[in-house]
């Protein structure tokens, strides 16, 4: 087809194919059922329209409350990391905009997101409900006590930086399950770690690799 008679939404999905296979494939990332929500999320109707020309580019853009939608690559590799699995229950903290919740909802049973900003819980909400995301719930609150209503978690993910992990994110996880999150002594420079909780009482932590989020706030963060 001539690039001249190429609508938007096929310009869309060719932007997202590609984004796919440069920024998510080509640095590694195998997890089938990532990959394949990856292809089906469109990316563009979680960002202002404004930027929707930019959905596709490798790197974070603007989204209300001041806040940012991540690269998509850093999406990707902290789901990829939670192992997760259709019957799965999970917990995201920071909905943002509410992709990585759509993310989520394409591979596992249950997401519950918590956002503290309420502009943005109803912006995540009206996108996921517009798109037809029916099995995330969003709520607006202090992400640091997670949301102890549905717990446990077989995952849980965090999308913010916090100095450590907040004690009630980790009494919500459920044996066996991970949490993936930046921590850092700096609000603005953080590692991302993995933590899986071995039984009642027992947790082993991962270090992974170097990011910047913003600072997680709340009660139990900074």
């Amino acid at each position: 087809m001539d690039a001249e008679h190429v609508g938007p939404d096929e310009r869309y999905t060719e932007a997202r194919e590609r984004m796919v296979r440069q920024q998510i494939e080509e640095r590694g990332i195998r997890n089938e059922a990532v990959l394949a929500a990856m292809r089906a999320v469109p990316r563009e109707l979680f960002v202002p329209e404004s930027y929707r020309p930019f959905a596709y580019d490798d790197s974070p853009l603007p989204i209300p409350a001041g806040q940012t939608i991540s690269q998509p690559f850093v999406v990707a590799y902290m789901i990829a990391v939670l192992s997760l699995g259709p019957d799965d229950h999970v917990l995201e903290i920071g909905a943002g905009s509410g992709y990585a919740a759509a993310l989520l909802s394409r591979i596992v049973r249950e997401v519950y997101t918590v956002e503290r900003h309420g502009e943005l819980a109803r912006y995540a909400r009206e996108r996921l409900a517009e798109a037809g995301y029916d099995n995330v719930w969003v709520k607006h609150g202090d992400g640091t006590l997670g949301w102890a209503e549905h717990a446990p978690y077989d995952g849980i993910i965090v999308a913010a930086g916090g100095p450590s992990v907040p004690e009630s994110l980790r009494a919500q996880l459920a044996a066996g399950g991970r949490l993936v999150m930046p921590v850092g002594r700096s609000r603005h420079q953080q590692h991302l770690i993995l933590l899986t909780r071995i039984s009642e009482d027992d947790y082993t932590e991962e270090r992974l690799a170097p990011v910047a989020f913003v600072p997680l706030i709340g009660d139990e963060g900074w």
